[in-house]
C-alpha cells in the first residue's frame, strides 16, 4: 500500500480517518503493517502492500 493512501482511505464501518502503523516497508509502499480507527477501535492488516478493509463481520 502507497503511503500516500492514508490520506483517502476512511474506516469502512463508520466512516473516520485511519492511523497507519508500519512494521515494514519498501520505499514508500508498506507492506506490513495496520490501519486503525480511533473512532470504533478496528484494526485493519495490511499483508504483502495490500489492506484489508473489510469490515468486521463481513462474510467471506
Amino acid at each position: 500500500m502507497h503511503r500516500d493512501l492514508i490520506d483517502i482511505l476512511a474506516c469502512p464501518a463508520d466512516k473516520a480517518p485511519l492511523t497507519l502503523t508500519v512494521e515494514s516497508a519498501d520505499g514508500d509502499d508498506v507492506v506490513t503493517g495496520a490501519l486503525a480507527c480511533a473512532e470504533c477501535s478496528t484494526v485493519y492488516p495490511i499483508r504483502d502492500s495490500v489492506p484489508n478493509l473489510l469490515p468486521p463481520g463481513y462474510p467471506g
